[in-house]
């Protein structure tokens, strides 16, 4: 029997929340859990759970996802005058109406060619090609000293990792690495690389990324304490009227 899952918006407490329900055979009883993305929870069942049940235990713990869920950050749309990180650096959404070229970054700006309606989809490109190019350039040169090749790089939005590294040497990361500090993004590249050499994280692993990067520790009580604030940028707020009703 396979895992599935299934997502549904309700709403609780005035406010709507992405529930992912995943059904996992190998579960014992349901554990409901707030999701690293801001205003989403996830619930695992097993098998034998259906969905009228698994939203009745929802319902029955409101009380406990609302205070979680309350010490989240707000979702930060990608608006003009909104403020987001790039690079580490806090800058304000600018659009610049009738105005053609390219993107860039100045007096604590980025200036978005083209009206408000354009802003969304141009920046979000722009934040993608940027992030593709700055983990490209880290992760090659890292993969270069372990005398390593990296088959392929694929930037994603993914929700539970920063990077993954395959066997055959095809890597994945988030593009929201682009929003953290370059100290940062380099150290979740050094990690993947070092995982073409060691396909674990024992001893020998963390020598090869101690020998990249000076403090590793550092890095990842980083992301432990601001990573999941990243994945707020970009996200729309959500609809009252596209909540469904628990039960």
């Amino acid at each position: 029997m396979k895992r599935t899952s299934e997502t549904c918006t309700i709403e609780i407490a005035e406010r709507c929340i992405d529930i992912t329900i995943c059904r996992n055979p190998r579960a014992r009883r349901m554990t409901l859990r707030v999701a690293a993305m801001p205003g989403a929870a996830t619930l695992v069942t097993p098998h034998s759970v259906g969905r009228r049940s698994a939203l009745r235990f929802i319902q029955e713990n409101a009380n406990w996802l609302t205070e979680k869920l309350a010490r989240q950050p707000e979702p930060v749309p990608f608006l003009p005058d909104a403020k987001i990180p790039f690079r580490g650096h806090m800058y304000r959404l600018a659009p610049l109406a009738g105005a053609r070229g390219v993107m860039f970054c100045g007096n604590d700006e980025i200036h978005v060619p083209g009206g408000p309606a354009h802003l969304e989809r141009r920046l979000h490109e722009w934040l993608k090609r940027e992030a593709r190019a700055a983990i490209t350039s880290s992760v090659n040169e890292h993969a270069s000293a372990f005398e390593r090749i990296v088959e392929r790089i694929s930037i994603r939005d993914q929700k539970s990792r920063w990077g993954s590294c395959s066997p055959s040497g095809n890597m994945s990361f988030s593009w929201r690495l682009i929003l953290a500090p370059p100290e940062i993004l380099d150290y979740v590249c050094a990690h993947e690389a070092a995982h073409l050499v060691q396909m674990n994280h024992g001893p020998k692993f963390w020598k090869l990324v101690r020998q990249r990067i000076a403090d590793p520790g550092a890095a990842d009580r980083w992301l432990n304490q601001h990573g999941p604030g990243l994945h707020r940028y970009g996200m729309k707020m959500p609809l009252r009227e596209m909540a469904a009703p628990l039960i």
